[in-house]
């Protein structure tokens, strides 16, 4: 779990991905189109990946990835980052962690 919070906090928005997911892609995506350049940790290319998809789920992130933090806090994954991005709150979200500026 230290290594995923660490991670997390080294970019303003933070995506946990495996590098076959269509839905970490998705998330990335997104991310850009809204103006953010999120760092991305791909777990099948990370030796220790297994052990931080075990931490990811402890925190509730099922399935695994993509698993999204902004400003260093876990958001969900792809289903509530689509949530938040339809009701506008992810936006406001990249704003406040200065991942995006208006």
């Amino acid at each position: 779990m230290e290594r995923v919070n660490a991670l997390a906090k080294t970019k303003a928005a933070m995506i946990f991905s495996k590098s076959t997911d269509c839905m970490s892609h998705s998330i990335e995506t997104l991310f850009h189109e809204l103006g953010a350049s999120p760092g991305v940790h791909e777990l099948d290319h990370d030796p220790k990946g297994q052990e931080m998809e075990c931490a990811l789920q402890k925190l509730g992130c099922n399935p695994t990835v993509p698993a999204v933090f902004i400003g260093g806090k876990y958001v969900g994954s792809a289903g509530d980052v689509l949530a938040a991005h339809l009701n506008g709150s992810l936006k406001d979200r990249l704003m406040q962690a200065k991942a995006i500026w208006l």
